[in-house]
């Protein structure tokens, strides 16, 4: 027998190959962890910048996000928190911790999210001193999991301007028809509010009927996907009434200025 062929050498090359690649696969990890964070952020800047109809083809999304200004909400209070750098918010941990969170009531966790962080981020836009558009991040329960994006409003916060989807598991061609433009699309200049200030802004059965006096507040259906469609419905009802930003938009009707 070739002395080559034993056993023990086998083996020995064998986790010799297991071990360099395992090292090679660790140091490219390490390597990218970087770069892939950076693609994340330019991502939910992407996400945003669209959802305020702000998203320009061929300027750089780091340059067209400088316009926006990213602030602090106390989610209790409605109030921006200067306390807490921004850099160092970070929603999941934020939401998991009981000091910096509240555990939900069943009857009043529609978008299933089990905690709510007591603070989050906001994305204002100006031009000049004047306010052109807020983006609040809102996020909830679809079919497969949970469903995160941005809902930007016009700054009579009652308009929408556009809703973005940046993270669900969705079932492609079903409920991941939430990605697309055509119906993303439909979103624009319907109203979350009524006059009394209730949250009617819904996704409903089918299609809208335009003659409907319900119509502003009315969204098509996605054909195929009714959780997924009364997810989106229950996480914007959820995160535009009270334990959302309801205080935050009613501080800001009040001031009207930049710093609540």
């Amino acid at each position: 027998m070739n002395n080559n062929d034993t056993i023990k050498k086998t083996l020995i090359v064998a986790i010799s190959l297991c071990l360099v690649c395992s090292a090679l696969i660790s140091f490219s990890a390490v390597e990218l962890r970087d770069l892939q964070e950076a693609n994340k952020t330019l991502d939910k800047q992407n996400k945003i910048l669209s959802a305020a109809g702000l998203l320009e083809e061929g300027i750089d999304t780091s340059i067209l996000f400088e316009s926006i200004n990213t602030k602090i909400v106390n989610l209790e209070t409605g109030l921006f928190d200067q306390n807490i750098n921004i850099a160092d918010y970070e929603e999941g941990s934020f939401s998991r911790n009981p000091s910096t969170s509240i555990e939900l009531p069943s009857d009043v966790d529609i978008a299933l999210l089990k905690r709510r962080e007591n603070f989050q981020t906001v994305y204002l836009h100006y031009e000049g001193e004047l306010l052109n558009a807020i983006i609040l991040p809102v996020r909830g329960y679809g079919l497969w999991g949970t469903m995160k994006g941005y809902l930007a409003l016009e700054p009579n916060f009652k308009t929408i301007i556009g809703l973005e989807f940046f993270d669900h598991k969705e079932t492609p061609g079903l409920g991941g028809e939430i990605d697309n433009p055509k119906w993303k699309a439909i979103w624009k200049g319907k109203e979350v509010y009524s006059d009394n200030g209730d949250v009617l802004i819904s996704v409903i059965k089918g299609s809208v009927d335009k003659s409907s006096n319900n119509s502003k507040y009315q969204v098509d259906g996605l054909s195929g996907a009714t959780i997924t469609s009364n997810g989106v419905s229950n996480l914007l009802s959820f995160w535009l009434g009270d334990m959302g930003y309801g205080p935050l938009i009613d501080n800001m009707k009040l001031q009207e200025t930049k710093d609540v």
